[in-house]
């Protein structure tokens, strides 16, 4: 209250995960601050996370995903009515880990198919450049870093527990193993296509990866 009461134009971005939400986004309310006030932006906040509890106080906060059930895509629309059917209960809701277990398992088959056998070191390097659809209506591609491209979604929660997308990247974002914000990580590679790196923490200037002494 105290950091919004300077009058400027500001917001909070919450880090705060699982069940731990619920008493925050309450007390959010008892102390009478709106997202009209200060919004709330988080990373762990979804439709699970929504059906819980009323999120009557919450509307206008906002998450950051991949992927919300809301997605005008074909191929959201006919993965949640096949898991509808599947759960036998209208009520329950789709939602970001879902998506990344639904690409992750389609790009394991399509990496099995391409290395002819299921020999984990074998699917480990068919996997890098393998693409699949994602959920809203773009595809996934394996980079050598072993992180996916992504469109990232920013969605404000509604009173009915969904969001509404009200802003999202013009296409699929690279995903980055390491930050260039922090001294420590903006030194270190992941690539395990480059046979002269083949880790996920390669140090630019050690010329080693971590936990090698050699």
């Amino acid at each position: 209250k105290k950091f919004g009461s300077q009058g400027k134009k500001t917001a909070v971005v919450s880090t705060i995960n699982g069940d731990a939400n619920v008493p925050f986004y309450k007390e959010l309310a008892n102390q009478g601050l709106s997202a009209e006030d200060i919004p709330v932006v988080a990373f762990s906040v979804g439709e699970e996370e929504l059906s819980g509890f009323d999120t009557g106080p919450l509307v206008g906060h906002l998450a950051a995903w991949n992927y919300f059930m809301s997605a005008d895509a074909e191929v959201n629309d006919a993965f949640i009515d096949k898991w509808l059917a599947y759960i036998g209960d209208a009520k329950r809701v789709t939602n970001d880990p879902m998506e990344a277990t639904y690409i992750g398992f389609n790009m394991w088959v399509k990496a099995v198919e391409k290395a002819k056998t299921t020999k984990v070191d074998k699917v480990h390097d068919a996997l890098i450049g393998i693409s699949v659809p994602n959920l809203t209506g773009g595809m996934a591609t394996m980079l050598p870093n072993h992180h996916l491209t992504k469109p990232v979604l920013i969605g404000e929660i509604q009173e009915n527990g969904q969001f509404d997308i009200v802003w999202q990247t013009e296409a699929a974002v690279p995903g980055d193993a390491w930050t260039d914000f922090l001294p420590e990580s903006a030194k270190l590679e992941a690539d395990w296509q480059n046979p002269k790196i083949m880790c996920g923490n390669y140090n630019t200037e050690t010329k080693k990866c971590s936990g090698q002494n050699y």
